[in-house]
């Protein structure tokens, strides 16, 4: 059995990536992080049995794509809000109770992917985004796999055939029919046009200070007028600027209640929301994913579960 120096000088650098991997493939970054530690326990007990007929890095996707795969097998999909039903264009409508038991669509800090690491964060950050994330789940896991080693990672057709058991003709099979599904599902937003860092940075500011001084009409300029807003674990989202404003403003705007800190996810803008509890006190309520189109919010995607906040490496409370 190797030492633990030798297997991790040729295996850890490829952990970020890995990370990245089980994630798009499960859809939680919790379980993609416990996969992973399972691909390496794998990896350094079979080590003295691996003779170099494929890379080191070919070898341990193979372990991680079949350890997720095993996973799949008795885990249901991760949806967000708008893959379980229609939304609403009226903010006065009636909230559908929480869905607790519905496993969520988790996002992913970024720092995970390999901030310190310009390989790392290219290979990390590829095909992370929440929409290609969430259009992923509603594919079969096998197919799933196929396409991320495909397409995302760029694995050759033999490769990939090796890495999953199966022959070259199946694997081509799969992956038309999950580029098939992927396109009957609608654009992804990844190929979207995002405003440069000037712009960027404007937008941000703005929507900080809109929801810090609870100013509903500065909202107006900074989102798109078909922008959407989902907050899983609530089922019920909203479409639409005048929904999305009405939304926030009867319901979720007050002053002197939210802190938003800066931080990124899925390779897009993000914010720990803290809400105020106390006279100084402020406590974790979770993870706001934007989605930027041009110089405007075309989504808003709340994740309202304080459980998400310390994979940002952020603290369950603030004080001021």
């Amino acid at each position: 059995m190797p030492s633990n120096a030798e297997f991790a000088a040729l295996a850890e650098r490829f952990r970020p990536e890995l990370l990245a991997h089980c994630y798009r493939l499960l859809g939680s970054i919790h379980d993609a992080e416990d996969l992973v530690q399972e691909t390496y326990l794998r990896a350094w007990r079979g080590f003295g049995r691996f003779e170099g007929r494929s890379s080191v890095r070919r070898w341990l996707y193979k372990i991680a794509t079949m350890a997720c795969l095993t996973a799949l097998e008795t885990r249901s999909r991760r949806p967000l809000p708008s893959g379980l039903g229609a939304p609403s264009d009226d903010h006065r409508v009636a909230l559908a109770p929480r869905e607790p038991s519905v496993a969520w669509l988790q996002p992913a800090p970024d720092a995970l992917f390999g901030a310190d690491d310009p390989a790392a964060i290219v290979a990390g950050r590829t095909g992370v985004r929440l929409a290609f994330i969430a259009a992923l789940q509603f594919l079969p896991a096998r197919q799933r796999a196929v396409l991320t080693l495909r397409d995302v990672l760029a694995f050759r057709t033999a490769e990939v055939a090796e890495m999953l058991n199966m022959t070259a003709a199946a694997v081509d099979s799969a992956l038309r029919r999950a580029r098939a599904h992927l396109a009957q599902a609608g654009p992804v937003e990844d190929d979207l046009a995002e405003p440069d860092e000037e712009v960027r940075r404007t937008l941000l500011d703005g929507y900080v200070d809109a929801f810090t001084r609870a100013d509903a009409d500065a909202l107006v300029s900074l989102l798109r007028a078909d922008v959407e807003l989902e907050m899983p674990p609530i089922p019920t989202w909203f479409t639409g600027q005048r929904a999305v404003i009405g939304f926030l403003a009867a319901r979720v705007l007050r002053k002197n209640v939210w802190r938003l800190v800066p931080t990124s996810a899925n390779g897009q803008p993000a914010f720990v929301a803290y809400k105020r509890v106390g006279e100084d006190r402020y406590e974790a309520h979770g993870v706001e994913v934007l989605t930027l189109i041009g110089n405007r919010i075309s989504r808003i995607t709340a994740f309202n579960d304080a459980s998400l906040v310390p994979t940002f490496g952020l603290a369950p409370a603030l004080t001021t």
